[in-house]
């Protein structure tokens, strides 16, 4: 029998307690690659929209700044003793099922930001609870890789036209505005998606979360940065807006009017970080916790420390639900594959609506990718209606019913100009229907459009209930087959000189488009 002097026993401990770290930190590093091997598609989605997109190239620096930052903390996370967690299985196969379903319904925003979520899962289940929280900002830092924020856009550009009409206003400046158009004594001005701030936004964002979390320790002076990293780039744009009108209307439109306004917002957002930064730092708080690994170091000996096998046994448990819900969408994507030969033809079951060969106007709007695309104009008496239908089946990336892809009018190119958008609730044959209203304007016609989507037995206006519909129809195996139906009708002074025409037509030809949707998918 072999004797061992008291402090032999915790240098052997913590000795093997480090190995089983570094054996554990290894096996996670492994698991999270191969996670990201294992949805491929959607992480190579994102490192796609890194590569094309300005907006979102900083999507390439977050997981070397994430790395960084846990780096960082070697010596602190050296004290912790990694204890797998298998209900981080739990969370995994939850978050597996929620990525399945965005794949269903084609939110590629929504696949990105499931599949970094389940990171942090990973790393739970396998290195443990003490460890997870450890790195609580580095995993939720990952996030600001998903290229998500296009949804801000449309409210950005709207702040955007209304701080500089209102400043412009308030100058002495007369403006007078359509939708995010607006005209003054000296030239035409409007407020376009590269002019919403979204870039200046995300970049702030971005950096600002990263300054609060090196440069203060407690909880309210991080939300209050981040909150101020939010604020002032959307206030800052405002202001670049007004500033650069103002430049080219004292300017006699020379400058400020092309290229170098975007020359001109850079160098002007770059001097409101500076400023940001600084008055920041008047706040900062020191780092004040104790991280010298020595002074933790009995943690690791005198708690039970998670041995190699249960970490193996952690990390096979990972792969098996992540190649779960993969294998189960190609399955489903199988399965709902149909015939795309698609015709959709309307019936003349009207007498006073009659279809005839010219068009209302030289409107189209833009979608990818459709299946089946239907055009077509009705008259009766003075009025007239134009239809256009897209239909969709077997939809993927880039060619899908509902994607940012497809427009109304698109942004250049087109003498076309979309003015607004709202919804409005409609009585037809005694069915409510709710609709998206829009407004069209080119220097010879005037449109008011009535739109919504038709998903099998369902109809809806609200893209993201579409696509929800959508995505229950794939997993109970009833395909993807769907549409969205546009009528339009000319006005001359006000949009109400429409609704009326729209309401006949609708009330006419409503159960003839329905049928002709059902034939062709049915089919």
């Amino acid at each position: 029998m072999s004797a061992h002097s008291p402090r032999e026993l915790p240098h052997h401990s913590v000795t093997l307690g480090r190995q089983n770290v570094k054996f554990s930190a290894v096996l996670t590093i492994l698991a999270v690659a191969a996670l990201l091997g294992i949805y491929y598609k959607t992480t190579w989605s994102m490192v796609e929209i890194w590569e094309r997109s300005d907006t979102f190239a900083h999507g390439f620096l977050i997981f070397p700044f994430s790395a960084y930052l846990i780096w960082g903390q070697r010596k602190y996370l050296g004290t912790f003793s990694p204890q797998p967690n298998l209900l981080g299985l739990l969370v995994l196969a939850s978050l597996g099922f929620s990525w399945l379903l965005a794949t269903l319904a084609s939110v590629l925003v929504f696949e990105q930001f499931f599949l970094i979520t389940m990171i942090p899962a990973v790393v739970w289940t396998i290195l443990g609870s003490s460890i997870v929280r450890a790195l609580a900002f580095p995993l939720t830092y990952l996030l600001l890789a998903v290229p998500f924020g296009d949804a801000l856009i449309a409210p950005l550009i709207d702040f955007t036209a209304d701080f500089t009409v209102k400043a412009l206003q308030l100058t002495g400046i007369p403006v007078y505005r359509e939708g995010s158009f607006f005209t003054i004594p000296s030239g035409n001005w409007s407020v376009v998606e590269a002019c919403s701030g979204l870039r200046y936004l995300i970049a702030s964002f971005t950096l600002g979360t990263l300054y609060a979390y090196l440069t203060y320790r407690s909880l309210a002076r991080r939300l209050a940065f981040i909150a101020l990293s939010v604020i002032v780039p959307i206030i800052a744009n405002g202001i670049r807006a007004y500033l650069i009108v103002m430049t080219g209307h004292l300017s006699d439109m020379t400058l400020a009017v092309g290229v170098d306004h975007l020359i001109y917002g850079w160098i002007f957002f770059g001097f409101v970080m500076m400023l940001l930064f600084w008055i920041g730092s008047f706040w900062r708080e020191d780092d004040e916790r104790d991280v010298v690994a020595g002074s933790r170091q009995g943690r690791i000996a005198n708690s039970s420390v998670g041995s190699p096998k249960s970490a193996a046994i952690a990390a096979s448990g990972i792969l098996t639900v992540a190649f779960i819900w993969p294998l189960f969408a190609v399955y489903l994507d199988n399965s709902s594959q149909g015939n795309l030969d698609r015709e959709i033809k309307i019936a003349e079951i009207s007498e006073r609506w009659r279809s005839g060969q010219d068009h209302v106007s030289d409107w189209k709007p833009v979608y990818v990718g459709a299946t089946a695309e239907l055009r077509q104009s009705y008259r009766h008496g003075a009025d007239s209606v134009g239809l256009y239908i897209s239909y969709y089946r077997n939809q993927q990336q880039g060619a899908e019913l509902i994607s940012s892809q497809n427009v109304l009018v698109p942004e250049s190119g087109s003498h076309w100009r979309h003015i607004r958008e709202d919804t409005q609730d409609v009585s037809f044959r005694s069915v409510q229907m709710g609709l998206k209203q829009n407004r069209l304007d080119s220097p010879s016609t005037k449109l008011l459009v009535w739109r919504w989507y038709w998903l099998g037995d369902e109809v809806t206006a609200n893209p993201y209930l579409a696509k929800m519909i959508l995505a229950k129809r794939k997993l109970l195996g009833r395909g993807d087959d769907g549409a969205e139906i546009l009528v339009a009708a000319p006005y001359e002074e006000t949009p109400d000189e429409a609704v009326p025409v729209l309401r006949d037509f609708m009330n006419e030809m409503l159960p003839a488009i329905t049928r002709a949707l059902e034939h062709a998918s049915s089919r």
